[in-house]
């Protein structure tokens, strides 16, 4: 209470919920059982740390009403930006705020600068530009919003406060994907209490209505609550989990060296990467990568090993992994031609290809790869079955099998091994023809998996009407085909 004995519009930083406590109530209330170390056998990058845990906040409010050792700001280069934190900041703060911070003569973007709270419950506000966003740009920007958190934690060390309280740094006008933006985030805000944990008591994460559905879908991924947490979390990590400090890894600045320079290329009986090896070194700048140009001719000789092969696959789908990230898939999306529904009744998420919504000869069927490999890469790390609608397609949808088997060289192997079923809904003579050539010559394991259904009846066997969404057209020619009882099952709003 304020000496006029009304409320004070200040939050006590220690008088709100922490990141644990209500996932510690709702176990308590299902008694569930927690999972025991010995029966887990695969653990998160970021494995659960009830220490850690502690010190973290998820709250939906103004930051500049926090009361904590520093709040921070989302600015501008120059620190004159107009969005709803920095106005609610210098409206609590007072006028004293703008004038030291023409003291500061700007902030460059990643950086990190100090001013005083001045009338606001926190001591400091610690302010901070994030980057604009481009797809085309997009490494320059997660770096860059990556230093915006690390430089605003390590002043925060450097100042020996107790806590800090975040607003999303990345801002509307910069227009940087809050999911993407979130990630690097909370990855940085966790990797550094990994490492200074000691110097920070709590750290908040005031968000607002819009964002807070975002931020508790992605803590429990940095932050798991439990070990069964960290289990569940583990598939949805990204590719790109960033360096011991949660700095995002650009690949193409990896240098490779050997320890040996001037060690000669011998044709030793160790084959391939293992002859390699030996002359690389232990500590971590020696080994980034081996002779990429070497694995390459090795190839074309066919002396490679199966293991080596393997390695050069994963750094291939790599590179197309995190093409497929940085580019604007937009347009292929919109086409709707490939989308996830529901579960089959062997509870396999259920991912649908509508061949009809493929414009061959319109697009650009390399961001059509990109873009599959964008949706599935996540889908693909568990069982999943593909529902393809060949219905009504014609010569200018049809996939040819030059880019379907690029399409097959190029996905994970975790593609090919969870993939259960490919249900190919309303074949014509033709296309089972093309599938047995494709299936029998050009590719290997996927014939057996292929099963042609000839109606939606047939269809619904295997995958509950209710868990798949249906493009209405497939639904008008099943009732024609196949008589009208189809026809009263309400198709997809969204198709």
């Amino acid at each position: 209470m304020d000496p006029l004995g009304a409320p004070s519009q200040f939050v006590d930083v220690d008088s709100l919920p922490g990141w644990t406590d209500a996932y510690e109530a709702k176990q308590l209330d299902s008694r569930q059982n927690p999972v025991e170390k010995a029966q887990v056998d695969v653990r998160s990058p970021f494995p659960y740390r009830k220490d850690i845990n502690a010190k973290i906040i998820l709250w939906k409010g103004d930051v500049a009403l926090l009361n904590c050792t520093a709040i921070v700001n989302t600015s501008n280069e120059s620190l004159t930006d107009k969005n709803p934190v920095s106005e609610s900041i210098f409206m609590h703060a007072g006028p004293d705020l703008r004038d030291e911070l023409q003291k500061l003569k700007g902030c460059r973007t990643g950086e990190a600068k100090l001013t005083k709270g001045f009338n606001l419950a926190a001591r400091f506000i610690i302010h901070t530009v994030g980057p604009k966003y481009k797809s085309r740009y997009r490494t320059a920007a997660e770096s860059s919003l990556y230093s915006c958190y690390r430089n605003v934690l390590q002043l925060a060390k450097e100042q020996a406060m107790c806590s800090v309280g975040f607003c999303v740094v990345n801002s509307l006008k910069r227009c940087y994907p809050l999911e993407d933006a979130t990630h690097i985030a909370l990855r940085t805000v966790r990797r550094f209490l990994e490492i200074h944990g000691e110097t920070l008591e709590k750290v908040v994460f005031a968000v607002s209505e819009l964002e807070e559905a975002t931020y508790q879908k992605l803590l429990p991924l940095y932050f798991p609550r439990s070990l069964e947490e960290e289990i569940q979390s583990l598939p949805y990590l990204p590719a790109d989990i960033g360096n011991a400090d949660g700095e995002p890894v650009v690949p193409e600045r990896q240098i490779r060296i050997t320890e040996k320079p001037g060690v000669p290329d011998d044709a030793s009986d160790e084959e391939g990467l293992e002859a390699d090896l030996s002359f690389i070194g232990s500590h971590a700048f020696a080994r980034m990568e081996g002779d990429v140009d070497k694995q390459r001719r090795l190839i074309l000789q066919g002396q490679l090993s199966e293991a080596a092969l393997q390695k050069q696959h994963q750094r291939n789908y790599n590179r197309w992994l995190c093409q497929a990230r940085a580019e604007d898939l937009s347009d292929i999306a919109s086409l709707k031609a490939l989308y996830q529904t529901g579960v089959d009744n062997c509870g396999r998420t259920v991912m649908v290809v509508v061949g009809r919504n493929i414009p061959i000869t319109l697009i650009d069927m390399e961001k059509a790869l990109l873009y599959f490999i964008h949706v599935m890469d996540h889908i693909a790390v568990k069982e999943y079955v593909l529902v393809y609608f060949h219905t009504l397609t014609n010569d200018y949808n049809q996939l040819d099998s030059n880019f379907l088997k690029k399409l097959y060289d190029v996905v994970d192997a975790k593609y090919k091994r969870n993939l259960k079923a490919l249900y190919f809904v309303h074949p014509t003579f033709r296309s089972k023809v093309s599938a047995w050539f494709f299936t029998t010559f050009t590719v290997s394991g996927l014939k057996d998996k292929i099963h042609y259904v000839e109606s939606l009846q047939q269809l619904f066997t295997a995958i509950p009407p209710e868990q798949i969404d249906l493009p209405p057209f497939v639904l008008e020619y099943d009732a024609r085909e196949n008589g009208p009882y189809y026809s009263s099952y309400p198709p997809s709003p969204d198709l």
